[in-house]
């Protein structure tokens, strides 16, 4: 099963997607966006981003778990993964925004 972008409009009425794997899992999620246009367009960057290697940063967040963030050429942050225990899981989950995000379908919900 392919990955696809889920959109949706959150409890303040802003659309939101999160990108999902085949299996289900969420691996990335989007900011906040007022129209649903510009969602889509955040969707785009990041099929168009996915692919490079420069457009994902890791860090260690507050509790010590690690995560990644995907930035558009201009250095805005577009995208973010959860928190991983090990290392080894941030980078899988960056390898799996890389395996999903390019041909993911897009779906309402």
């Amino acid at each position: 099963m392919a990955g696809k972008f889920e959109v949706y409009k959150d409890k303040g009425g802003k659309y939101r997607y999160r990108l999902k794997a085949g299996n289900g899992q969420i691996i990335l999620t989007g900011e906040a966006y007022n129209s649903k246009d510009a969602c889509l367009s955040g969707i785009e960057s990041i099929k168009k981003n996915s692919q490079k290697d420069t457009a994902f940063e890791t860090y260690e967040d507050k509790k010590g778990g690690f995560r990644f963030r995907m930035k558009a050429a201009n250095g805005e942050i577009i995208g973010q993964g959860e928190s991983y225990t090990a290392k080894s899981g941030c980078t899988n989950g960056i390898a799996s925004v890389k395996k999903n995000a390019a041909d993911a379908k897009i779906v309402e919900v």
